[in-house]
């Protein structure tokens, strides 16, 4: 073989890998926002069982009246920052929906005949169950966060990164974690 042939090989293979990289990273990127539809989709059902469950209680308690416009607001400024772009935001404001979520049950014991209402109980299992699906989708949107930094930074990949950074360089925001811990995975360095 000669010279040519093989650099025509070097840079095939050259070629190849970047490619193989920027396909991989633009899956990875999908998936991210994938994970994020998947975390839409249970805030829009849980915003659904608040109004559904307010309905209910309604003739019950006033309580309900300050949580549907707590439960209203929060919602509006998540729908707000998402249209702006503003992911810490809505992150802030749909984490506030899932604090009234756990309050919710405290509140139902002062009122025993809610206690005993059918429709009531569903509710609140399907909120239970709603938080449950929200908290597992935040989980499986946030690994993917991690895969896909974690592979951005490798080193061959970083490069090809660099390269595209329009396309192929985003910074996703994690869901419920604290900055402490956002900075520990974003600063982790392997050590040798």
């Amino acid at each position: 073989m000669g010279t040519k042939t093989v650099i025509i090989f070097a840079l095939i293979a050259i070629f190849g890998f970047i490619v193989f990289t920027y396909n991989r990273l633009i899956a990875l990127i999908e998936a991210v926002r994938n994970n994020q539809k998947q975390i839409d989709i249970q805030l829009d059902r849980r915003f659904k069982v608040f109004e559904s469950l307010i309905n209910v209680v309604k003739k019950y308690m006033d309580y309900e009246q300050t949580t549907l416009k707590d439960v209203v607001k929060l919602r509006s400024q998540a729908e707000q920052a998402k249209a702006a772009g503003d992911e810490k935001s809505r992150i802030a404001a749909e984490n506030g929906i899932s604090t009234i979520a756990g309050k919710l049950s405290v509140v139902f014991e002062q009122y025993p005949e809610l206690k005993a209402s059918q429709n009531c109980i569903q509710l609140q299992e399907e909120i239970v169950s709603t938080e449950n699906r929200l908290a597992f989708a935040k989980q499986s949107y946030n690994d993917s966060v991690e895969n896909y930094n974690a592979t951005k930074k490798s080193f061959f990949t970083s490069q090809i990164t660099g390269l595209f950074r329009a396309k192929l360089d985003f910074n996703f925001l994690y869901w419920q974690l604290d900055e402490a811990k956002i900075a520990e995975q974003e600063n982790y360095t392997v050590k040798l």
